[in-house]
């Protein structure tokens, strides 16, 4: 999945490709040791909360076009298969 944290500016961020786990249909995620609360629609330019450091990303699918990003950001692939 698309992973983005949202920065302190809560626009743009850092961003990665990576494996993310889905828990309880959706409403939280887990992405390496990072765990992540849904926001439930109450986020600015964000869906998830990250539990430990109270982070926010936008976390989605990817898209073919690589145009996962809202502002351009460079975007980390974690090595491994994707399909």
């Amino acid at each position: 999945m698309y992973i983005e944290n949202k920065g302190n500016n809560g626009i743009v961020g850092p961003a990665r490709i990576g494996r993310v786990t889905i828990l309880n249909r959706g409403k939280s995620l887990r992405y390496r040791e990072q765990r992540f609360a849904s926001l439930d629609g109450r986020g600015f330019k964000s869906n998830y909360c990250d539990l430990d450091s109270g982070d926010y990303y936008w976390i989605s699918g990817c898209r073919k076009d690589g145009g996962d990003a809202l502002y351009s950001t460079s975007v980390e692939i974690d090595k491994g298969r994707f399909c």
